[in-house]
């Protein structure tokens, strides 16, 4: 089985939950405050350790407050934090989440995780089988050093280009397999897409982003599930019927499984199955972190 190393960031949540989302200019009452992990490269690290997979992850933190509890919480799930760099120059990566209706408005303060270069990833022991990923959390130049390295080593890339922003040509040529959704994918292309897209529309737009012919792109689409375009072949994915309580992290949760199901050989359809599941778990409960279902609980539903 090969390994899962995340280079990504470590945030700290602070999460409002409400009955509505206040509209601009607007304060609306809140029911409660919660601190939870969080960080799409800290998430997307707990998915996979939950998941069975030997999972290593690259990022930075401050001295703060926040760090010492993500270091503690992170360290207690199996994740190995070799490559985790504390630094006094920034505060620990922040994120200000607002809960209601089962979704969710987010604002990341990067802190600490705007620190990461290429002295970070460069320096990590990939081989083949391994599995690397990233997310845009992080500085792009230390993306690329990183995935540079992974392709040396004959290691796997997958990037989930979120939040959104533009993408060097060079960075997308360098991802084996990119895990986005149909708003990231419309970005990229510079083609809105929308919930009412057909698939057929959605995997034509994903051939237009397509850097090289093996690259595999797969495109989440909640409780609609999931299209993957590898290579020339299309994969579809049926959604899961739940009741969602807060859907953040649920991507994260996607891109870490899938990595875990990679990393231990197992084909591109069933692993895209399998964190389409893993998924569906994690939004019918609070929080992003500790929201990661364990492979037990996604076997007991599949």
């Amino acid at each position: 089985m090969g390994r899962v190393f995340v280079a990504g960031s470590i945030n700290m949540d602070v999460v409002a939950t409400a009955d509505r989302h206040p509209r601009v200019g607007e304060t609306v009452a809140g029911r409660q405050v919660l601190h939870f992990p969080g960080g799409k490269g800290a998430n997307q690290a707990v998915a996979a350790s939950r998941l069975g997979a030997r999972t290593t992850l690259i990022g930075r933190l401050g001295t703060d407050s926040f760090g010492r509890e993500l270091k503690a919480f992170l360290g207690g799930q199996g994740i190995d934090l070799g490559y985790v760099v504390e630094t006094a120059e920034a505060h620990t990566g922040t994120a200000i989440i607002t809960v209601a209706e089962a979704d969710n408005t987010i604002v990341v303060i990067p802190g600490a995780n705007g620190l990461v270069g290429a002295d970070d990833v460069e320096v990590v022991p990939l081989l083949a089988g391994d599995v690397a990923v990233s997310q845009f959390e992080i500085p792009l130049p230390a993306i690329a050093a990183f995935f540079r390295r992974a392709r040396a080593a004959a290691a796997t890339t997958l990037l989930n280009p979120a939040p959104a922003q533009p993408m060097p040509r060079e960075l997308l040529a360098l991802v084996d397999i990119l895990v986005l959704n149909e708003t990231e994918l419309g970005f990229l292309a510079g083609h809105e897409l929308s919930e009412s897209d057909e698939a057929a529309q959605i995997i034509a737009v994903a051939r237009q982003v397509q850097a090289r012919e093996d690259q595999t792109i797969c495109v989440t689409l909640g409780k609609r599930g999931v299209l993957a375009l590898a290579g020339r072949e299309e994969i579809a994915v049926p959604g899961r019927a739940v009741k969602a309580l807060d859907t953040t992290g649920a991507g994260d949760c996607f891109v870490g499984a899938l990595a875990a199901q990679l990393a231990d050989d197992v084909s591109l359809r069933a692993a895209l199955a399998f964190a389409n599941t893993a998924a569906s778990i994690s939004v019918q409960r609070m929080g992003a972190g500790p929201s990661m279902p364990t492979a037990k609980e996604v076997a007991a539903v599949l």
